[in-house]
């Protein structure tokens, strides 16, 4: 006589299809647990660094004064030299899953300028791994640590268009989602969004938006400073659902920001 001796786990997903929304709402549902809810983080924008040591230095000045008040995870993006490769690379008929990881070495490049910067204070650049598995030791040792911005897609990115969709701003938010972090504030080289590029040819027209929806946005086509993509990840976060866009040229705003002031865009999810 044949025992059989599999152990069986109880479960409502068991042998179910995770596909089945009927099915997986009632523990979809819940709120998970905030990993480092005490967590400011910080993106920075590569058209904002790609300005020299005018925009660079007092930006660290700025970040090494929030060291005491807050623990600060400080992501970089990529700017002028990433544009340049996608240039390059759909001249070459490049995939765009070649071009995201092409262009993510920018924002890891960036981020090893500001965390050189702020060396003397402790801060140093960690990877991806070690961002995703220790983290939390990295801030147990320093006030603040600095990573890249992009998700690490690369080959796996969705070819819905020839550039990639998940840049820096997704990849902020979907970190400052999952780590359940306090917020996330954006910087840019603008005060933040407006109806016409501020900067282009209809710039007379251009109205500064002190807040709007992640939906409105999507909607009204406007020329945007951070990723249509983040706006649309942003209906299904579940911790961050606000997030705030400010001027880094202007000494003060990130600290502002920081503190709970409204000092540029509020984007609501």
């Amino acid at each position: 006589m044949t025992t059989n001796t599999i152990k069986h786990v109880l479960s409502p997903l068991a042998r179910q299809t995770l596909q089945d929304s009927d099915l997986t709402r009632p523990v979809a549902d819940r709120q998970p647990i905030r990993l480092l809810p005490w967590l400011q983080i910080i993106k920075v924008g590569g058209r904002l660094i790609d300005r020299g040591p005018e925009a660079i230095l007092p930006l660290v000045d700025e970040l090494r004064q929030l060291l005491p008040e807050h623990r600060l995870l400080i992501l970089t993006g990529a700017g002028i030299r990433a544009r340049h490769v996608y240039s390059v690379g759909l001249d070459l008929g490049l995939p765009v899953g070649s071009l995201a990881p092409l262009a993510a070495s920018e924002a890891g490049q960036n981020g090893h300028i500001l965390a050189a910067m702020l060396a003397a204070d402790g801060v140093s650049y960690v990877e991806h791994p070690t961002v995703a598995d220790q983290l939390a030791i990295h801030l147990s040792a320093a006030r603040a640590v600095v990573g890249s911005a992009f998700p690490p897609y690369h080959h796996h990115e969705f070819p819905g268009s020839r550039i990639p969709t998940h840049r820096a701003d997704t990849g902020a938010f979907l970190l400052a989602d999952a780590l359940g972090a306090a917020g996330l504030t954006i910087v840019e080289d603008v005060d933040g969004v407006y109806s016409d590029d501020p900067n282009g040819p209809e710039a007379g027209k251009a109205r500064f938006l002190a807040e709007a929806t992640a939906a409105s946005l999507l909607e009204s086509g406007a020329p945007l400073p951070v990723d249509r993509a983040f706006l649309e990840v942003m209906a299904n976060a579940s911790s961050i659902r606000q997030v705030q866009v400010v001027n880094g040229l202007v000494p003060g705003r990130i600290t502002a920001a920081l503190r709970g002031e409204h000092v540029g865009t509020l984007i609501r999810a």
